[in-house]
């Protein structure tokens, strides 16, 4: 075989392997490549301290609670809805948890019981509204947001910092990584570490994962996202898998609540604003179509560390104004979201040849 006709061969095969994998794992490989792409150009255009393995840590330190978030979100936007609330959820959360510690002596263990509950009742009341009262997901959601930042202020409107003895324990309480330290500057060696925050999160992207892949509510979201009337022949409950796709996302939200205020140690009316945004924009990223039916939680956490890869390497470059970042993220949002219709579409066209 000549040169020519074996490099025609590989193009078929390769061609062959895009067309015979499905749109969510499709996506999922580009997000990954992308991520490790835009990683290894932070490492060639920024300097050594991305090689640093903590830098990567401080990445899943500062982005846990927005890692659990961006999980229930892509619930949500596989099963074809959305939630614009959880940024609310999680200041209302972190409020309710810092006055209840700091104010009333509470424990740790309660304010977590704080923080489920508040996830639960906003997931009971949304899910309800959306999937048994057929009240559009983005009105629900958008009530809910104005809701749960009203009820942060009314709780407490000045913030501060949480001062409770055992809290301060846990927030400080760090996990080294072994053989992963680094010397610093002054020649000392520096142990590797991460934050709870980050185990809890990386626990629920593995349940997730799981729980997507491997059960029957998980592949009832990909039904009713991918088309509602479909799964309602094929005997899936619709409007209780759309209520349980809220109720998660909502539960994740106060999970990721208390991470978020374990990370911040305080209270404030201000906290996690736009972090809903940010969670949208993490699962298109990561390839969950806006549209509903696909999607993956892997591909969410890669969409999590690329968007804040992109934010260090333009924090780095010197462009701390706030406005760059917000023109980054659009720029990495129109980016994957062509990426992901060029691909599609090209791949639709190989199927039908």
């Amino acid at each position: 075989m000549s040169e020519k006709n074996k490099k025609t061969a590989g193009s078929v095969s390769l061609l062959n392997k895009i067309a015979n994998m499905t749109d969510t794992n499709l996506l999922l490989t580009i997000t990954i490549v992308i991520f490790f792409v835009m990683y290894i150009g932070a490492i060639v255009f920024q300097g050594a301290g991305f090689l640093k393995p903590q830098t990567f840590f401080n990445i899943l330190n500062a982005n846990a609670a927005l890692i659990i978030g961006a999980c229930g979100m892509s619930i949500v936007m596989i099963s074809g809805g959305i939630d614009i609330s959880i940024g609310g959820v999680i200041a209302l959360v972190s409020m309710s948890c810092a006055v209840y510690l700091d104010y009333h002596g509470g424990s740790v263990i309660g304010a977590i019981g704080i923080a489920l509950l508040i996830g639960l009742l906003y997931g009971l009341v949304q899910g309800y509204l959306v999937a048994y009262l057929n009240i559009q997901p983005f009105i629900v959601s958008l009530a809910g947001m104005f809701f749960a930042r009203g009820m942060t202020t009314i709780v407490n409107s000045s913030p501060f910092n949480v001062a409770h003895e055992e809290f301060v324990a846990l927030k400080n309480f760090r996990i080294v990584v072994p053989f992963m330290g680094s010397v610093n500057k002054k020649g000392v060696y520096v142990d590797a570490y991460i934050q709870i925050g980050v185990v809890v999160a990386l626990l629920v992207v593995l349940l997730l994962f799981a729980m997507l892949r491997w059960t029957k509510l998980g592949r009832a979201f990909y039904a009713v996202g991918g088309n509602a009337q479909s799964a309602l022949m094929l005997g899936i409950n619709v409007r209780r898998t759309k209520f349980f796709s809220h109720l998660i996302c909502s539960l994740l939200a106060g999970i990721a609540g208390f991470v978020y205020f374990l990370y911040v140690g305080s209270g404030s009316p201000s906290h996690a604003s736009g972090l809903e945004m940010n969670a949208i924009a993490s699962s298109i990223i990561g390839g969950t179509m806006l549209t509903g039916g696909v999607g993956n939680i892997i591909g969410t956490f890669f969409g999590v560390l690329s968007l804040s890869t992109i934010q260090n390497i333009v924090s780095s470059a010197g462009l701390d104004q706030a406005w760059w970042t917000g023109i980054t993220i659009a720029a990495m949002l129109c980016l994957f979201l062509v990426v992901q219709s060029v691909v599609i579409a090209f791949k639709k066209r190989s199927l039908r040849k």
